[in-house]
């Protein structure tokens, strides 16, 4: 495959760990045995929790195990104008609605519901203020805190029938309406992970995505937001998670072993991605999930 770009692209929530290593050597090793580009992009767009000092750790955790990249790190927080456009662009194409639930409105309305539809992530919006009237819709947006849902029935009529390819799983059929209608921007954060991610894939010309096994669902809406604004597809590759001695995924929130940690303790950084790239890892630290 030539002309391969890949990128890594963490949320700064946090110091890296073992899992995120594997996954930026994945996306390294690929690109540059084909010669080709390795990216970094920071995905700080959480106000609420991205922190410049773990931009910095970031940095210094990368470098500590050897990576280098193409370029300087792209923020996420510098490309808001490009979020906005897309957005009016769904919102010419009629596929946006604004809803102003809160979460725990949402969670209530769920648990009244004797069958409330079930998505990959739990149960998806009842689609409460997919049918307000035009006039009702504009007095509470200058009123009231709102997000933009897509109308996803309506966006994938639109769209059509969608694929992508997956060098784990084949071919796969996109199924964006299991997520039903989901947040692409909401007042406290003005884009999602989901608009996000794919505007800058497709701006930063990424032809091969490597990220773990848990965003493999997202994919489906990535599809869909593709074929709406017709962006480029990458080749996706959500390989294993790394998992740790009980069996859980390592995340930051579980208290995973950080970089820094390892690199404290004394570890030596060639050895531990020398033993990443064979599948060995740290005893008692982490296993391959396949």
């Amino acid at each position: 495959m030539d002309g391969i770009v890949s990128r890594f692209a963490p949320s700064p929530t946090g110091r890296l760990h073992l899992g995120h290593a594997f996954s930026a050597l994945s996306a390294y090793d690929l690109a540059r045995g084909a010669g080709g580009r390795f990216l970094l992009r920071i995905e700080d767009i959480d106000p609420g929790r991205a922190r410049h000092e773990h931009i910095m750790g970031i940095l210094e955790d990368l470098r500590w195990i050897g990576l280098d990249w193409d370029g300087e790190p792209l923020l996420q927080s510098t490309r808001l104008p490009a979020y906005h456009e897309a957005l009016d662009a769904l919102h010419r194409q009629g596929l946006l609605y604004p809803c102003f639930c809160t979460r725990a409105a949402i969670a209530a309305e769920i648990a009244a519901s004797a069958s409330a539809p079930q998505g990959p992530d739990g149960p998806i919006y009842p689609g409460t203020c997919r049918m307000l009237p035009q006039e009702e819709q504009e007095r509470r947006i200058a009123q009231e805190p709102h997000a933009w849902r897509i109308d996803m029935a309506r966006a994938v009529a639109r769209a059509g029938p969608l694929r992508w390819q997956d060098a784990f799983a084949g071919t796969v059929d996109a199924d964006p309406q299991a997520h039903g209608d989901v947040v692409l921007a909401r007042k406290d954060a003005p884009t999602s992970y989901h608009l996000a991610v794919t505007i800058d894939d497709a701006a930063q010309g990424v032809t091969d995505v490597v990220r773990g096994r848990d965003l493999f669902a997202a994919t489906h809406v990535h599809r869909l937001l593709q074929a709406l604004l017709g962006l480029s597809t990458p080749r996706y590759h959500h390989h294993p998670l790394l998992t740790g001695p009980d069996g859980r995924r390592l995340a930051k929130r579980d208290g995973a072993p950080t970089l820094a940690a390892l690199r404290e303790a004394g570890v030596d950084p060639q050895r531990l991605v020398a033993d990443i790239r064979r599948g060995v890892l740290p005893i008692g630290f982490a296993s391959a999930n396949a």
